[in-house]
């Protein structure tokens, strides 16, 4: 067994590796840690280097994998490499659900029975709400792709994030994504964290390296902390959490994190709910 397998057996590492796919999407969300719009750099990872990364996680002991954008569905055949992933360690793939409809749609049939999630943005059962923070019909276009992946056969969680919801908008949102197929253990709910977009506008928890989930993150810029991890910040890449610029072999960035995890005092990722 590697040191790497060891560390995620005993749970001192997560067992998630993460890619960003990319950093453009067709959407600008006002909170967004990426700054990822239309017209900003792809910086992609492409579908050979994401297979790659995949094995390599398996064969160190990692257990799962992630991932994220930008937005991945822009990228020509996402279905099929998520697909691809699922085979090799369990996936979630996330998407903000806007662009499921006829090709993509019809491609992410490939994903019903795999071991493969789509998690899909969802911020309120109200659309105004929904829309302000996300963009003009994002909360039609949403709920209208949910109940077609779910009657395709794909595995769909909720992600909700934002400022703390009163009681009664999370119980119409949860009643909402029941409707659509969606199950109460499938909706995650998480705060913003002020990185990102999300800092320009001085929103969300201002977070630590230590409040952060050591979860391996690999970008076309390098390999990150995690997730959160590598935000963009007036057009300029954020490396306070940055590994290593190396990121293959794999071993490399995930031997340096399991190194930095070595008597790192507890942090808050458990209160913040950001896990």
């Amino acid at each position: 067994m590697t040191a790497i397998a060891e560390a995620v057996d005993s749970g001192s590492l997560p067992g998630r590796v993460w890619m960003y796919s990319n950093y453009h999407c067709n959407l600008a969300c006002s909170y967004c840690l990426t700054e990822s719009a239309p017209g900003v750099t792809r910086r992609q990872l492409t579908s050979e280097r994401m297979i790659d990364i995949g094995r390599d996680a398996a064969d160190l002991g990692f257990t799962a994998l992630g991932v994220t954008g930008g937005e991945p569905f822009l990228l020509p055949d996402m279905a099929h490499t998520l697909a691809q992933l699922g085979s090799i360690l369990p996936t979630v793939g996330l998407t903000n659900g806007t662009l499921f409809t006829g090709r993509r749609l019809d491609a992410a049939q490939e994903l019903a029975g795999s071991d493969v999630a789509l998690q899909i943005s969802l911020d309120s059962a109200d659309p105004d709400v929904n829309d302000t923070a996300r963009g003009p019909d994002n909360f039609a276009k949403v709920v209208a792709a949910i109940p077609a992946l779910v009657e395709r056969g794909v595995t769909v969680r909720i992600a909700t994030t934002g400022e703390e919801p009163d009681p009664a908008a999370m119980s119409r949102l949860c009643a909402l994504h029941r409707d659509l197929g969606v199950p109460d253990e499938d909706h995650v709910v998480r705060p913003i964290i002020n990185r990102g977009r999300a800092a320009d506008a001085g929103m969300g928890v201002v977070v630590t390296e230590q409040d952060l989930p050591a979860e391996l993150t690999i970008t076309a810029d390098g390999a990150f902390w995690s997730p959160f991890g590598p935000t963009v910040v007036d057009g300029q890449l954020d490396t306070d959490l940055l590994l290593t610029r190396t990121t293959e072999p794999l071993r490399v960035p995930a031997q340096t994190l399991l190194g930095l995890l070595e008597g790192r005092p507890p942090g808050t990722a458990s209160t913040l709910n950001i896990l």
